[in-house]
């Protein structure tokens, strides 16, 4: 990269060691991550506005970061080719959208996240990411809680700037910092996950360990969500799964991931044919008879564009179509789908939700496979990371806004950076401009 003119050369190179060093990148991983969960607080706060003026922020200070780390960075067969036709195709659906200026806004939030999120699996190990989303999810949920006891029990009144009910002393649920219980509880179940791998990886403490575990499961509690009930119960079930075929010999690894992959299929069909069972166990008729009814209508706007959507838009507008007359049909007003896969169909169409599946699909067999056969206890936090998001993501969206699509892609970027068939192409020689410089940065 040249030097800008006026600067001088040795200032500008003094600028750029400081620009790509470890303490810059891992400040602005802290950035990235925390105003990534703390969306819905930042807007609260500050409004739509504010939290754009922050991400715009963080992803010219992201490029800058990476200009300046541009030498150190190996590109070689690196995005995964689903990110980047799932944003394309829900870019060029602007054409269409009957709402060009909401679908630009949800375009750009998508595309954002995900350079932002790309920033993060190429300027930081996977050690660091873990520790980076651990320390920030510890704030959060302790002020989470923090907050709960001012508001329900000191106080006795809901803060509703923050909107925190305070319904803590009844025994929930609770909010949090996370406007809603199944956010909370999403949330919650990606921290307990980091927590324990911080923990078996003696990434913190014993303490500090203990005291965030401990605080999770007082969030997952109080959140009385039963979609993350499901969830957590999914998670035992993987981890379980993880853990005996990291103990298995390489030989029978393969027969053991076969089995596993028939028996998972065997219980989606036995799951979706007890469905209504299930739901009586859980006690939660109410709120997944709310969610059919929303899907049912759904399936029919669904219907009317099948192949191409009616435009990206992340979140709902409710005073546009086809949304407004979702809402009007159930007469509940809704931000989502209540169903990643299917808001993705009802938005981009068969074309996009193919992408989407391809995505997810690639991004969770490549983590599945690298905590499968990894030494390391670490790489088995993005295969447990994607496991909650795609379980939530069957009950909600969350998995396509802020929090959920910034780890999408991050656990996506790492996965392929581990297993990605580009990585296999013959790559292009470096110049001959002598041995390479070494490598500033080191473990933070």
């Amino acid at each position: 990269m040249s030097t800008p003119r006026g600067l001088p050369a040795s200032r500008f190179a003094a600028i750029e060691k400081t620009m790509g060093s470890a303490p810059v990148t891992q400040a602005l991983a802290w950035c990235i991550i925390g105003v990534a969960f703390g969306a819905p607080t930042i807007r609260r706060l500050i409004g739509t506005p504010g939290l754009v003026a922050a991400l715009v922020t963080l992803a010219v200070g992201a490029a800058v970061v990476l200009i300046a780390r541009r030498q150190y960075l190996d590109w070689h067969g690196l995005l995964p080719l689903s990110i980047i036709a799932f944003i394309a195709w829900s870019a060029v659906s602007v054409a269409w959208s009957g709402y060009p200026t909401h679908s630009l806004e949800g375009v750009f939030d998508l595309a954002v996240y995900a350079f932002l999120g790309l920033t993060i699996a190429l300027t930081r190990d996977l050690i660091q990411i873990v520790r980076t989303t651990g320390a920030v999810l510890r704030v959060l949920l302790t002020a989470s809680i923090l907050l709960e006891v001012a508001s329900g029990i000191i106080f006795d009144q809901p803060f509703g700037f923050l909107g925190i009910e305070g319904q803590l002393a009844n025994g929930g649920p609770i909010q949090g910092l996370f406007e809603t219980r199944n956010l909370l509880g999403m949330v919650t179940s990606i921290a307990l996950v980091t927590f324990v791998v911080e923990w078996r990886t003696r990434s913190v403490p014993r303490g500090v360990a203990r005291y965030s575990i401990t605080i999770a499961v007082l969030c997952l509690l109080f959140s009385g969500s039963p979609v993350t009930l499901i969830v957590v119960l999914v998670l035992a079930v993987a981890s379980s799964a993880l853990y005996g075929l990291r103990r298995a010999r390489p030989e029978t690894r393969r027969l053991l991931q076969g089995a596993l992959l028939a028996v998972g299929s065997l219980s989606l069909v036995v799951v979706y044919l007890l469905r209504t069972r299930i739901i009586d166990l859980l006690n939660a008729g109410s709120e997944f008879e709310v969610r059919y009814r929303l899907w049912l209508s759904v399936w029919n706007y669904i219907q009317i564009h099948p192949l191409e959507g009616w435009g990206w838009t992340g979140r709902w507008r409710n005073d546009e179509a086809p949304f407004t007359y979702i809402t009007w049909t159930i007469g509940r007003e809704h931000t989502s789908a209540l169903n990643a896969f299917l808001d993705v169909y009802l938005q981009v169409g068969l074309v996009g939700v193919f992408s989407f599946v391809l995505l997810c699909g690639f991004a969770f067999l490549r983590s599945w496979l690298l905590a499968s056969n990894r030494r390391s206890t670490v790489y088995t936090w993005p295969a447990l990371v994607l496991v909650a998001l795609l379980a939530t993501g069957l009950t909600e969206s969350f998995l396509l806004v802020e929090c959920g699509w910034l780890l999408l892609v991050i656990c996506a970027v790492k996965g392929s950076q581990g297993m990605s068939w580009r990585s296999r192409l013959p790559e292009k020689p470096p110049p001959a401009t002598g041995p390479a410089p070494a490598h500033p940065e080191t473990l933070a």
